[in-house]
């Protein structure tokens, strides 16, 4: 669904995040206001994209887009569920975002009234200020919120690498905390790591 096929708006903003499915680490969240719509990366849904090419144009939209990122570590997940710590992840990516869109263009009359966030999924809860649409599979059908997905994951990733390295015996940079055969037998092995989410089965 092109954006500007949206009534009402002027600014739209790309809503998406990456993690909700792993057995370990933080949910992160990115919103992405584009300055432009021309890429020579090719943008599209991050789970389809190899991970050289996600990098690539991770640094491209940097370059041609206003980006917010959220971060809900696995304590939140645990005290909230994994779907409320998604929410305020998207929420905080939002409001990191908006320090970045420039002081003339958020003083214009309405502008609140103008932004509507486009929000990959069908479900969203936040106490922002702005009007949202949910779109399922939106990363593959809007670049706003394809754009946020390669940023969530790009982000997430470099963490679980981070955690690699202080935990190299569970194996995080190879499968990122998701409930791998591989995952789930280190677990077993070793017990939880620091970064286990202990509300999930294992």
């Amino acid at each position: 669904m092109p954006e500007s096929q949206i009534s009402n708006f002027e600014y739209f903003v790309g809503v998406d995040e990456a993690g909700r499915g792993p057995l370990a680490g933080p949910v992160v969240a990115s919103a992405v206001a584009l300055k432009t719509d021309h890429f020579e990366s090719c943008i599209t849904d991050s789970k389809k994209m190899t991970p050289k090419k996600r990098v690539v144009a991770f640094h491209e939209i940097y370059e041609k887009a206003y980006v917010g990122v959220g971060i809900m570590n696995e304590a939140v997940i645990d005290d909230v569920n994994i779907l409320q710590a998604t929410f305020l992840a998207m929420q905080n990516a939002v409001l990191d975002l908006m320090t970045y869109i420039p002081a003339e263009i958020k003083s214009r009359d309405n502008f609140q009234k103008k932004v509507c966030l486009l929000v990959d999924g069908n479900r969203f809860k936040s106490s922002l200020p702005y009007a949202y649409k949910t779109i399922v599979g939106g990363d593959a059908k809007v670049k706003s919120i394809a754009c946020a997905s390669i940023i969530a994951k790009v982000t997430r990733d470099r963490f679980l690498h981070i955690y690699d390295k202080l935990l190299p015996e569970y194996g995080f940079k190879k499968h990122k905390g998701y409930p791998t055969r591989e995952h789930k037998l280190a677990i077993k092995r070793l017990g939880p790591s620091l970064i286990q989410r202990r509300s999930f089965k294992y």
